[in-house]
């Protein structure tokens, strides 16, 4: 039996494009002299469609692109993810259409409900199991979730299937890969079936779905790959179960790096946009954001805005417009001072017997938000943010200022993975990021001799504290244990919890640790609950 996967890039919404994904998928699976064609979970509508499943027009729309991606389907079977319906409500599901009918329909079981999953939000769960004859094979046709809940993978293995088909929606975040590989092993050894798991592939706001599809043998092996991060076409015959196993091998920083390079194309060009901006400050963030802005998106569709004042030092300055000669960006440079001198000469009088404090340096941060958007306004402009996880998590930025853009290309990512982000490109882009940069001590270059520690810990000592507080939920008694300061932990979780005001008003980033702030992780704002007390 010759099967095919269809590992496509839907975008949310846009039925008729998703409808000529699909049918340009039968027919190059027709050509191909496959029997059956796989496409993922909600292939017609995109993954997550969220409120728009609230709206009946969108679910009627989503049926009629079904009918006619059914009648395109002469001659063989495809599976196609959309919304179902009916008088109990909608349902995430699976047609199975062979010669331009519908032969079944199945209907998720398992509907997630935690994380960035919202589904019992708005689906209805499904009652059964989905078995398939086809010639002498069984086939079991399952969605996304099912094969991770522990109940419904002990069903498949009393059905006892030859075949089990996953269309999928599973996004990405470091590691992921690897843990879906294991599970997806895992269940073919323990049921003896053949895996076809067809997951979706890219960028939908804050999420981006990594592909990697699978083929795995009844014995576990893995025997057809598809790529990660871009759509792909695969062909397997199931004779060939005992083939040579095909191994991945790709380090924690490169699956990070096409991630977010997926998610930041798939945002510009989904919604419109030709050009991104970056505020190029010579530090290492901005020198990360820029280079996988030219690496998603070309250097002629990125500019770079350099706007040194007083306190920036000859050496940043010089760093910064050497990234972007080494990048081919072309740049502007404009200078602050003369701004910032006007905005406190109108404030002298109001100021009058109050010395300098953070407000003239959070001047200067929002003047550079300024100027940013300016450019966005005229130009249309993307601006693309700057500010890591690290500095998110503690409030460390400036609202309407260093917090201005509309992507945060680095919101989810860590000061230590920044880093390391930094190493990996300069590996694959012929050193673009001077040496310099990623040996200067980190600084928002605000006041004379200013640099991160003397507001936050020293990265290597604060990171490890965030991952526990924020993504694994430990109190600050467990952090401790952990070995940490008991002083250094209090201080860091007073900074997370009190800027939670600051996060909701953030842009929205890409999703790459297991829980980003956001959609994964929702605190109230007026919280008096204090960890650590």
């Amino acid at each position: 039996m010759k099967i095919a996967i269809a590992q496509i890039n839907p975008c949310v919404g846009d039925l008729e494009g998703n409808q000529r994904k699909i049918i340009a998928g039968i027919q190059m699976a027709r050509r191909a002299g496959a029997e059956i064609v796989v496409f993922p979970e909600m292939s017609v509508t995109g993954y997550p469609p969220e409120d728009l499943l609230l709206k009946p027009h969108f679910v009627s729309g989503n049926l009629k692109v079904l009918d006619r991606i059914t009648k395109a389907c002469q001659g063989m079977i495809a599976l196609v993810g959309f919304v179902d319906r009916d008088d109990k409500g909608i349902y995430n599901a699976c047609a199975i259409i062979q010669d331009a009918r519908i032969k079944a329909v199945y209907r998720k079981v398992c509907l997630p409900n935690y994380g960035v999953f919202d589904e019992k939000r708005y689906f209805e769960s499904g009652d059964t199991l989905c078995l398939c004859r086809l010639g002498n094979k069984t086939m079991a046709v399952t969605i996304c979730e099912d094969i991770w809940d522990q109940d419904y993978r002990a069903a498949l293995k009393k059905t006892r299937p030859d075949v089990i088909f996953n269309i999928s929606a599973s996004p990405f975040h470091s590691g992921k890969i690897s843990l879906r590989e294991k599970l997806l092993s895992k269940l073919a050894d323990q049921t003896g079936a053949m895996i076809v798991y067809c997951n979706l592939v890219g960028g939908q706001d804050e999420l981006v779905f990594d592909g990697s599809s699978l083929v795995v043998s009844p014995k576990g092996r893995f025997l057809v790959r598809a790529d990660d991060f871009s759509e792909d076409f695969l062909i397997v015959d199931t004779a060939l179960s005992g083939c040579r196993q095909k191994k991945r091998s790709v380090s924690p920083q490169e699956e990070v790096f096409k991630a977010l390079c997926l998610g930041l194309k798939d945002y510009t060009a989904k919604n419109g946009f030709k050009r991104v901006i970056v505020g190029m400050s010579g530090g290492i963030d901005s020198a990360v954001v820029i280079a996988i802005a030219c690496a998603a998106l070309g250097p002629g569709a990125v500019k770079g805005l350099l706007m040194p004042s007083a306190y920036t030092s000859a050496a940043t300055l010089r760093d910064a417009k050497k990234i972007c000669e080494n990048l081919d960006v072309e740049y502007r440079v404009l200078g602050i001072t003369k701004i910032l001198q006007a905005y406190l000469k109108e404030l002298e009088p109001v100021f009058t017997g109050v010395g300098p404090d953070k407000t003239e340096e959070n001047l200067q941060a929002r003047i550079r938000g300024g100027l940013l958007m300016a450019f966005s306004n005229k130009f249309s402009d993307l601006v693309i943010n700057t500010g890591n996880k690290s500095e998110v998590s503690c409030g460390y930025c400036t609202l309407y200022g260093d917090m201005v853009g509309g992507f945060g290309l680095l919101k989810d990512v860590p000061k230590d993975l920044v880093y390391r982000l930094a190493e990996y490109i300069n590996k694959t882009m012929a050193g673009v990021i001077p040496l310099s940069v990623i040996k200067r001590p980190p600084t928002a270059e605000l006041k004379p001799g200013q640099k991160d520690s003397d507001t936050l810990p020293p990265y290597p000592v604060l990171d490890p504290i965030l991952k526990l507080y924020v993504e694994d939920d430990m109190s600050a008694e467990e952090i401790t244990r952990k070995g940490a300061k008991k002083g250094i932990v209090r201080r860091v979780i007073r900074m997370v919890d009190s800027n939670e005001y600051k996060r909701r008003q953030a842009p929205i980033g890409i999703k790459i640790t297991p829980k980003a702030f956001g959609r994964d992780r929702r605190m109230p704002i007026t919280n008096r609950f204090i960890d650590g007390r």
